[in-house]
């Protein structure tokens, strides 16, 4: 039979890899074996339903880390009057998409619209829906849109944007962006026990725009984080030879292709650490980073701090 860690059965469930490690405790994983320490998953294993995550008490706990639930409860101002809530949503500064519970759209904002670089809102707006749609499934996971379409406030993080799906669906004439990372953020608005609204906010963390290739090979990167670096893959996700895409990718991103993976991790790391569900060593582990000398000492060089003082100033 073959096997899968936590790590990774955490990654294809798109959950943390202390539920996975809770759910195979609790022996709600069939066929799971221990291994020191280490479980040992089937790699065929189906998710199995976690009681916590039902009840959203789990999502709730996280939400607290990622948007307060006064930003919520404040939009439910707005269902007197929704017109006024696309007005508000029009100046907002961050991307903005507002679906009905059943998953259509029903309003993008002017951020949204020049992220995307779609002209004209009609194309989407009571057209698109984003829980039949198998890019945004592929983007986010399947978890991902059915939390935000019942109801459920949380974030995903440093996701690659789909920069080239509302070009191929014929909403947007070109790219702004050869490439764009964001934070995904799901934020519900009830009335009372209804849920009505389920606000898509997205948060750009970076944008890259210029060779084609450079962006391939930053893509291919930020998918990849929690492996450990291959710089011929990489080289041959840019589709150029070694030699050429180090130095075009030192030319254009003023960094080498290690060092520019070797910082987006230790970014990765500081954001896990944030995470109190997880020990210091499961945020290492979860970022695909053993705990030991080499990635520890390239925390401490890049914060000045350790994992643990890191965790404690923030």
């Amino acid at each position: 039979m073959n096997y899968m860690t936590a790590i990774e059965a955490a990654k294809k469930w798109g959950v943390s890899q202390r539920q996975v490690q809770r759910l195979a405790e609790a022996n709600k994983i069939p066929g799971t074996r221990k291994h020191g320490n280490a479980f040992l998953i089937p790699a065929d294993a189906v998710k199995p339903a976690d009681a916590r995550i039902k009840s959203g008490n789990y999502i709730k706990k996280k939400a607290a880390l990622n948007l307060p639930d006064s930003l919520s409860k404040a939009f439910r101002s707005f269902l007197v009057n929704p017109e006024l809530m696309f007005q508000f949503f029009d100046m907002f500064p961050f991307p903005v998409e507002i679906f009905t519970p059943d998953g259509l759209s029903v309003y993008l904002n002017r951020a949204w619209m020049e992220l995307f670089g779609i002209t004209d809102a009609s194309l989407v707006v009571g057209k698109f829906n984003v829980r039949n749609d198998p890019e945004s499934e592929k983007l986010t996971g399947r978890e991902f849109i059915d939390r935000m379409l019942e109801g459920d406030s949380f974030r995903l993080s440093d996701i690659s944007a789909p920069v080239d799906d509302h070009v191929e669906r014929g909403v947007a004439e070109e790219k702004v962006y050869d490439a764009a990372f964001i934070d995904v953020h799901s934020i519900p608005v009830w009335d009372g026990d209804n849920f009505k609204y389920a606000i898509c906010m997205l948060l750009i963390r970076q944008t890259y725009k210029g060779k084609a290739e450079i962006a391939k090979a930053v893509n291919y990167i930020h998918e990849h984080l929690t492996e450990e670096f291959d710089l011929d893959k990489t080289a041959k996700a840019a589709t150029l030879s070694r030699r050429h895409f180090q130095r075009m990718f030192k030319e254009v991103m003023d960094v080498a292709p290690f060092d520019y993976y070797k910082n987006k991790k230790i970014e990765k790391l500081q954001e896990k650490l944030l995470d109190p569900d997880l020990s210091v060593t499961e945020a290492f582990a979860a970022c695909g980073a053993d705990y030991n000398t080499t990635w520890l000492n390239a925390f401490k060089e890049a914060t000045k701090l350790t994992p643990t003082e890191y965790r404690k100033q923030n």
